[in-house]
């Protein structure tokens, strides 16, 4: 059996405020708001670079998700779901946002809140891995905890600009 090793990356980055999906990254995008407390698909969520239809496997395929990242500013979290459960849930069973920014930081180093220059180190491993079994769909959601607010400047060329990524290998 073959086998091959992918990685993703999504960023809230779109051609402008009022297209705010892409399937592709663009020179010139703009950051766009992403709402607090309501979790993205950063595969088909319609924000930022997404891909055309649902992650899934075929009846001779699976997939290992062997680690997550998201910004960890704005209070990120990300979730792995499979079919309708989610991965990361409380002790009692019920569910919570994922896994923190602040504890598995993308990029690595990056700073907890846009105007500070403190470095935020990986604390959280994802392992055991996720398998993700023939037939099955699955997603990545991000939520953040405050609204990430969107601008028309160019990402980097101003104030107020504030862009989030996720990383899923």
């Amino acid at each position: 059996m073959a086998m091959r090793s992918q990685v993703y990356e999504w960023a809230n980055l779109g051609p402008s405020l009022t297209s705010p999906g892409s399937v592709r990254r663009q020179t010139g995008a703009v950051a766009v708001t992403v709402t607090q407390d309501i979790a993205l698909d950063i595969f088909i969520g319609g924000v930022g670079n997404n891909i055309t239809k649902p992650a899934e496997t075929t009846a001779t395929q699976f997939v290992v998700i062997e680690d997550i990242a998201c910004s960890p500013q704005r209070g990120g979290a990300m979730q792995v779901r499979i079919n309708t459960t989610d991965y990361f849930q409380n002790p009692d069973v019920t569910s919570q946002l994922g896994i923190p920014g602040l504890a598995s930081p993308y990029p690595v180093g990056a700073p907890s809140d846009p105007a500070t220059a403190d470095n935020v180190i990986k604390s959280f491993n994802l392992y055991p891995d996720v398998y993700v079994l023939p037939g099955q769909t699955w997603s990545v959601l991000y939520t953040p905890r405050e609204t990430v607010t969107g601008n028309a400047t160019a990402v980097g060329g101003g104030a107020g600009t504030t862009g989030v990524a996720c990383f899923v290998k």
